[in-house]
């Protein structure tokens, strides 16, 4: 998948997202994010997404990852006006999901994080994720999460979403939705 365009990405999530009975309309196609965090490694540390709703007092989105794609550590800090942070829930629709938090790191964990960015990773509690499956990650806790052989489709249920104030453990990354 190397060296394509965003319209190429958005094409691909499109026809995963379809393939697992998920239909977008042409607007929401458009709209699919595709985020590298700034690290210009797509295919090892990305993430793709479509934002249903967002208000003030809830979020729909639907997250897709290519075949072993990482979304990287970050956590969702409390916000000003008091309020703890996004609360999420994170439901596997297809493949396999390895999502990472903060607790007792699991002896020998599945899989890891890209081996050239291990340093930034901190978190390893590891949470298997089969479709059918949730597992909600409280405010302000530091996660991260990977995709099997498959790729993966989670549908992420959650309280408002600031993506542009999340606080990642790699200080490259530059979260910036378009």
């Amino acid at each position: 998948m190397a060296n394509l365009q965003t319209k190429d990405y958005r094409a691909i999530v499109t026809k995963m997202l379809a393939d697992t009975g998920i239909i977008l309309t042409q607007a929401e196609q458009e709209a699919i994010e595709i985020a590298d965090f700034g690290l210009n490694n797509l295919e090892k540390t990305g993430l793709q997404l479509i934002t249903y709703v967002n208000t003030e007092r809830y979020c729909a989105k639907d997250l897709v990852l290519f075949p072993h794609q990482t979304c990287p550590e970050h956590r969702h800090p409390p916000r000003k006006n008091g309020d703890p942070g996004k609360l999420e829930t994170f439901r596997c629709r297809r493949g396999t999901v390895y999502l990472y938090v903060e607790g007792e790191p699991t002896v020998s964990p599945i899989t890891s994080p890209p081996a050239e960015d291990f340093k930034y990773y901190t978190v390893f509690h590891e949470v298997v994720l089969h479709p059918g499956e949730q597992y909600t990650i409280p405010e302000n806790t530091k996660h991260w999460f990977k995709a099997g052989e498959e790729g993966a489709i989670v549908s992420e249920f959650s309280s408002n979403s600031e993506d542009e104030t999340d606080i990642f453990t790699d200080p490259r990354i530059k979260r910036i939705p378009e």
